[in-house]
């Protein structure tokens, strides 16, 4: 039975999962979540009343958040590139990455998106403010984090690169990752050059207009 993917390919967190769909070349069928699409979205209200993206349904299990999801399908449908190392170690690094893109890359962004979509005299000013310090502070760690590594954790392609890709490529349209800091620039452009994400920004593109803050004429 193939599995269903309630998600929009712009969402970030939905684009990490189809990365790792994309790996390992898994079938599964896209519920497209939008305005004028009501037999979808209640099925995905039904299945997930949060309604928050992404949402996998697998026969009829849900299963809920983009790190879960992508660990259930190296669970329940393995292919041969293996996104939680099967060493300890090198499992709980992705794992921890996994959560940095998520919490201080990818948090700090959504607050400077979700402002943009506010009336002007809502504006949360500080909380912006802090949110690109936050960046900023993310980008230098990273940037330290990934000397003499090609990928997030110095091994193979893993969890930890599917929550960096869009992550990153949000954020640096967002908050642009100074050039100075060579390595995490040079790593966001090996992400985009991966079959697997380059075709997820591919089929997001019509979409670019969506990005409340302005897509940039680049990636």
């Amino acid at each position: 039975m193939t599995v269903k993917l309630y998600a929009h390919p712009f969402s970030s967190y939905c684009q990490k999962v189809l990365i790792a769909l994309y790996e390992n070349d898994i079938a599964f069928e896209l519920r497209l979540l939008t305005p004028d699409d009501a037999e979808t979205d209640r099925e995905f209200t039904a299945w997930w009343p949060l309604r928050r993206m992404p949402l996998l349904r697998d026969g009829e299990r849900n299963v809920i958040e983009s790190s879960i999801i992508i660990e259930y399908l190296g669970q329940q449908h393995p292919g041969p590139q293996r996104l939680i190392p099967d060493d300890a170690e090198a499992a709980l690094e992705a794992r921890f990455l996994d959560r940095f893109f998520d919490n201080y890359v990818h948090t700090p962004l959504q607050k400077m998106v979700f402002d943009q979509l506010r009336p002007a005299t809502e504006r949360d000013v500080r909380g912006v403010e802090e949110a690109r310090r936050l960046l900023d502070t993310a980008y230098a760690w990273l940037d330290h984090k990934l000397a003499d590594r090609h990928w997030a954790t110095g091994g193979d392609f893993s969890l930890a690169d599917c929550a960096a890709a869009p992550a990153l490529f949000y954020a640096d349209w967002a908050h642009p990752i100074p050039a100075a800091f060579a390595r995490l620039v040079a790593y966001r452009q090996r992400l985009l050059a991966r079959p697997s994400f380059a075709r997820a920004v591919d089929e997001a593109r019509p979409y670019r207009s969506y990005f409340p803050l302005g897509a940039p004429d680049r990636d």
